[in-house]
């Protein structure tokens, strides 16, 4: 997928074509919450399968009646190719292999302890997730996500001069309070100073 068509599908450059991928999103994470992944699965293919065999019934009917000789109304969609090629497969393939070893070599290098302060870091995220845990299931911050993710850039985009003058007064913030903790506690300065 064009990187391009993303960005101004999340910039809501084209409100319909966003609003369709938006809502239609948001529906199916809405259903999950409701029912299982099995139901949801079966009711959106049982409504698919309404509609085209609603419509090819209807042009049968309709070709009938005019005695016209149209046939299929699927036809053109029915003879296209739709296998992925060996190039593609081995393309994503690979990328996703090497984006599971950085990620394994990442977690090894964490979980034993190759960077003090890097395992501290991740430990003390574990234990606000362990808290974000009892108050969202993963459907309920998949759908905030979506949420963020259709919204937030726009209203970066609009108000980027406010947004960024205070993320500048909340990120000095932190860098001295971090220099200050790191200044106290023995053996937290970091490698670069």
């Amino acid at each position: 997928m064009d990187p391009n068509a993303v960005v101004d599908l999340v910039y809501w450059r084209d409100v319909k074509t966003t609003g369709v991928v938006f809502g239609a999103s948001l529906l199916l994470l809405l259903s999950l919450m409701a029912c299982s992944i099995v139901s949801v699965v079966s009711y959106v293919g049982l409504a698919l399968l309404s509609v085209t065999i609603s419509f090819r019934i209807y042009k049968g009917i309709l070709q009938a009646i005019q005695k016209s000789d149209e046939g299929h109304p699927f036809r053109q969609y029915l003879e296209e190719e739709v296998a992925l090629s060996e190039e593609v497969v081995h393309k994503y393939s690979d990328l996703v292999l090497a984006k599971l070893n950085r990620s394994v070599a990442e977690v090894r290098r964490l979980f034993l302890v190759e960077d003090l302060v890097d395992s501290l870091k991740f430990a003390a995220l574990m234990w606000i997730l362990t808290y974000v845990g009892a108050l969202f299931n993963g459907l309920t911050l998949l759908i905030l996500g979506l949420i963020a993710v259709f919204s937030c850039p726009i209203v970066y985009e609009k108000h980027q001069a406010q947004i960024d003058h205070y993320l500048a007064l909340v990120n000095n913030q932190v860098k001295d309070i971090v220099g200050k903790i790191q200044a106290k506690v023995p053996g937290m300065k970091r490698k670069t100073e």
